[in-house]
């Protein structure tokens, strides 16, 4: 009974420690397998001073961030002497990472501005920017190297058309050097509101000329008078420069609006001869009709002539001897209308 129960033990005892040595097995290995995946990202931070730890680098991997990334955008941080000037932690690189933001491209770009010398930029507006949609390494990039764009945009006209005082119309292409202005790179309008309102300038400035050929003379009178309009407020942008590449002479279109207008008044005053014209046959017909009444009048009164005169007979207030003399005077009358050639006196 005693070699039986000691036996048991012994059995209890040998699975106890076998269970112990697969626990560590297990354990042991999944320390390997984690040191092995991390252990290269882990000796770049000790040899570069990048300060993150191997545990910092497994919940990397338990937050769903890229220890890969964050690792290699803190070395380019430490190695360009960036955490110097100002403190870029692994906690602030994860945080931009969950957010959505380009890390590497932010820590490039600071690098950039360093170099050339822009102290404005530190990486919580570097994050801003770039959460924002912004290309923040391209927006250094232009401050640095300034680019030029095309005045109108090619994809909208090759040439801008403005008048100038005496009617002449000038077609304008013109090239527009610009460098980002990093202050208002978050909420400044962007180069299609920089390319409308250099547009804009250079059609009012030739409009205020007084003639085509000052502008054809002396084009950069034109840049100046737009440049000094200050037309990069509230942009993104700061306007270096603009440069008119080409003018070309186009249309008169003080002489065509002159034709119009002339051709407009002589419709107008055809229509109102047109309308005089009418007014008069109108009248004239009035007049005809007028005549026909009071020719109608004279028929009746001259009808009502035989009746007075057989009424003044019948009453003797008329004798024989008037009425023929009053017929002898009649033809008498018609004689002499006849010889004069007047018109005959009316029976």
């Amino acid at each position: 009974m005693l070699n039986h129960l000691s036996l048991l033990a012994a059995d209890n005892s040998n699975a106890l420690l076998l269970l112990v040595f697969v626990l560590v097995a297990f354990f042991a290995l999944i320390f390997l397998l984690v040191f092995f995946r991390y252990f290269g990202l882990w000796i770049q931070c000790v040899t570069t001073r990048a300060s993150i730890s191997l545990p910092s680098l497994l919940m990397m991997s338990l937050r769903k961030v890229s220890p890969t990334i964050i690792v290699r955008s803190k070395i380019m941080a430490v190695q360009a002497g960036l955490t110097r000037s100002y403190p870029i932690t692994t906690k602030a690189l994860e945080a931009h990472y969950l957010a959505g933001g380009n890390v590497p491209n932010v820590i490039r770009a600071l690098i950039a501005a360093q170099r050339a010398g822009l102290t404005d930029l530190d990486w919580q507006t570097a994050a801003a920017i770039d959460l924002a949609g912004r290309d923040l390494l391209d927006a250094i990039r232009t401050s640095v190297y300034p680019k030029v764009i095309d005045c109108p945009d090619p994809k909208r006209g090759s040439t801008l058309s403005a008048v100038a005082k005496d009617g002449i119309e000038l077609k304008v292409r013109a090239r527009v050097t610009v460098r980002t202005n990093i202050k208002q790179l978050v909420g400044g309008a962007t180069e299609e509101t920089v390319i409308a309102r250099v547009g804009q300038g250079i059609v009012q400035a030739i409009g205020s000329t007084a003639s085509y050929k000052l502008v054809l003379a002396n084009p950069d009178s034109i840049s100046r008078t737009v440049l000094s309009e200050g037309l990069e407020a509230q942009t993104a942008f700061e306007i270096v420069s603009i440069d008119i590449a080409d003018v070309d002479v186009g249309e008169n279109i003080g002489a065509r609006l002159q034709a119009d207008q002339a051709e407009a008044q002589v419709r107008v005053a055809q229509a109102k001869a047109e309308e005089q014209r009418a007014a008069y046959t109108a009248a004239e017909q009035e007049m005809v009709a007028l005549i026909q009444e009071n020719r109608a009048k004279v028929v009746m009164a001259e009808a009502a002539i035989p009746l007075a005169i057989s009424q003044a007979l019948a009453s003797g207030k008329l004798g024989l001897l008037d009425y023929y003399e009053l017929r002898n005077i009649q033809a008498d009358t018609k004689m002499r209308d006849s010889i004069s050639g007047g018109e005959p006196t009316t029976k």
